[in-house]
């Protein structure tokens, strides 16, 4: 089945303002569960008679993870062998910068393609909310106005959803409800406390909705262990197991006669490849949480890395067509995903790609000092370079939905002026080393030692904190890279988004050679997220994760306050540690640090995570110095051996690349 390819002039003209198009979802059905009846029906009850065609054809587009990131965003572009007229102080133009993404141009993408198809289908896969200002100033609310612009026909929970409880989620699932779009939250796996404030009317396993006669299913599904362990539901809130109640509500649902059924998870790229194949009855996984990049070469020749095809086509464990998406992160593109059903519910064919919407403003630096645009033939010349394949559309801002986002930029804007230091180098985010988080460094910059800019955190923390010896930092709870240039307030909360305050527990050395392990454990052995990888100041160590759990770490090295010289840890000795109360509590599987602090034994002081990374930067700049690199004697992961047994220090051990 061709998708259609969208030219940058018809989706221009598309770039109007209104949400949503046609008025109608349109899903996937499912064959039959092992204990559905829907296939006999198909063939001889009354609802769906053998000599009646039920086939049909749907298209889904779809997006994830967009963490409040609202507003676009730019990466840079290649032009030395396009021949521009224009040129630069110095000689010719080498790259200008292309803005792409955000609900503006998204809005207007999800329209245009909605016009083009039929029985259309817009769903969103889990953490809308939490890793910009736009959250930490409006706590959902900016989140949901962008989002009712494009009217989702239904929205998955995420495990950022719970990042400030059930009451933080309720009150977001009211702004996303507050308008004539009217948006399903599905959550199968989720089972509130006894009162919670989502325990009535908020969420719902699955919503069913009809298109051409035929009924469509759509459950969602949350990532269990990580939601629970890294985010912050209350107590007593629930989650499942997400395979079992995949099927429970499979089953459920081809029992009333509903063979058409769509899977909407945030629960990672693998892992539904994974439940894809221990399912009878998907049709189509809609995903979320790893922030994957499907597609072909072309976003690759843009220097974004993809991890497989879009759509990877696997198999049932009947053997039956599954078809799995997802669609990358930040509001940076859509995906579009056209399915063919038979007359049974069967999928017969799913083709499609991602999106990605961009300005036809091109930016470039004619000099150090000054950023001029490109006018005339030139535009063209870099329109036409980037969008000859279908995945780049040329498109117009939604004009109402900047309007809304402009209202909320006015108050952002205040923090985003307020320059409280320099950065003399580009500080590259990562979790594992050599993972490829970061979207500024290549990832053989974090390939042997990690994370620049968690190690820099870890240090802001312990030397705002002059009574610890020691600081230990989740490398999930910094969001982003650091890039050269003034650091301002919005960067700081940009880099520290979630409302932690930094505490200190007394603790042996010995538990603290437990809460390295027990952070490694979490992803290594428990399904829980990379992000609680750890990051230190004042603490170094060596890891081997292709070891078994507990005998991981080694040569743990301490030096208080990194104000004298580092020596072997004592486990019997005494140490004070600064580190985050999410973590502290024994969240992202930091389970040994639970101990002192269940006891009570700790000391809050009630500075926010970001003010201290902020306070940090404003003493530097007192100083008259600049956030830069540590040295690399003061990184806390000072060799790693990967889950493989590749030793990225010196190479043993790898499978050649």
């Amino acid at each position: 089945m061709k998708v259609w390819k969208l030219t940058a002039l018809a989706a221009m003209v598309a770039g109007l303002s209104a949400c949503g198009g046609e008025d109608g979802n349109d899903g996937a059905q499912g064959p039959a569960g092992p204990q559905g009846p829907q296939g006999e029906q198909g063939e001889q009850g009354e609802q769906a008679p053998s000599n009646e065609d039920n086939s049909m054809s749907i298209s889904i587009l779809h997006m994830n993870d967009h963490h409040s990131h609202l507003e676009a965003e730019s990466f840079g572009f290649d032009v030395s062998e396009l021949g521009l007229e224009t040129g630069a102080e110095g000689g010719a133009i080498a790259e200008v910068d292309v803005t792409y993404g955000g609900f503006p141009m998204m809005v207007s993408l999800f329209n245009s393609l909605e016009m083009q198809s039929d029985n259309v289908l817009k769903l969103h896969s889990g953490d809308a909310i939490t890793g910009t200002l736009y959250y930490s100033l409006f706590k959902g609310r900016a989140d949901a106005d962008m989002m009712n612009q494009i009217c989702f026909d239904a929205f998955a929970l995420g495990n950022h959803e719970f990042d400030d409880g059930d009451t933080g989620l309720a009150n977001f699932l009211d702004s996303l409800n507050s308008s004539a779009c009217v948006t399903p939250t599905l959550a199968a796996n989720v089972n509130p406390a006894e009162g919670s404030a989502i325990a009535e009317g908020y969420i719902e396993p699955y919503t069913i909705v009809e298109r051409e006669g035929q009924k469509i299913g759509i459950i969602g599904i949350d990532i269990a262990g990580k939601t629970k362990n890294s985010s912050s539901p209350d107590d007593g809130t629930t989650f499942s197991d997400e395979t079992t109640t995949a099927q429970q509500y499979i089953d459920e649902l081809t029992g009333m006669g509903v063979n058409k059924i769509i899977l909407m998870t945030h629960y990672q790229y693998a892992n539904d490849l994974e439940l894809a194949a221990a399912l009878n009855g998907v049709d189509v996984i809609v995903g979320g949480d790893s922030h994957t990049l499907l597609g072909d070469e072309t976003f690759s020749q843009l220097g974004f890395n993809t991890q497989g095809e879009y759509p990877t086509v696997v198999t049932d464990a009947g053997g039956n067509t599954v078809c799995v998406v997802q669609a990358w992160e930040y509001a940076h593109l859509m995906g579009k995903l056209d399915v063919d059903f038979d007359t049974d519910g069967n999928v017969t064919a799913c083709a499609g790609q991602p999106y990605m919407p961009i300005s036809t403003t091109f930016e470039y630096e004619y000099n150090e000092e000054e950023t001029r645009t490109l006018t005339g033939a030139d535009v063209t010349r870099v329109t036409t370079a980037l969008t000859k394949e279908d995945e780049i559309v040329a498109i117009r801002p939604d004009a109402t939905t900047q309007a809304i986002l402009d209202v909320y930029d006015e108050d952002v804007d205040v923090l985003k002026q307020t320059v409280i230091g320099t950065n003399a180098e580009d500080l590259c985010l990562e979790r594992i080393p050599g993972q490829g988080r970061s979207t500024i460094c290549d990832s053989s910059a974090t390939y042997e030692n990690g994370s620049d800019i968690s190690n820099v955190v870890a240090k802001a923390f312990l030397t705002v904190t002059p009574t610890a010896d020691i600081a230990i930092q989740n490398g999930g709870g910094v969001r982003v890279d650091l890039a050269a240039g003034d650091v301002t307030i919005a960067d700081a909360f940009t880099l520290l988004p979630f409302s932690n305050t930094l505490v200190i527990l007394d603790m042996t050395g010995q538990q603290i050679i437990d809460v390295l392990e027990d952070a490694l454990a979490n992803f290594l052995d428990n399904d829980g997220s990379s992000g609680s990888y750890p990051y230190a100041s004042g603490l170094r160590y060596d890891i081997d994760a292709s070891q078994p759990e507990g005998s991981r770490v080694s040569n743990v090295e301490v030096n208080s306050q990194v104000a004298g010289t580092w020596a072997a840890i004592n486990p019997t000795g005494i140490y004070r540690v600064v580190t985050n109360d999410f973590i502290a509590s024994g969240r992202d599987g930091y389970t040994t640090f639970s101990v002192p602090f269940d006891a009570g034994n700790y000391e809050d002081t009630y500075t926010e995570y970001a003010q201290g990374f902020i306070n940090y930067v404003e003493a530097l700049t007192e100083d008259g110095q600049q956030v830069q690199k540590l040295p690399i004697e003061e990184y806390s992961t000072q060799l790693f051996i990967d889950a493989d047994g590749c030793n990225h220090s010196t190479g043993a051990g790898c499978v050649p690349r």
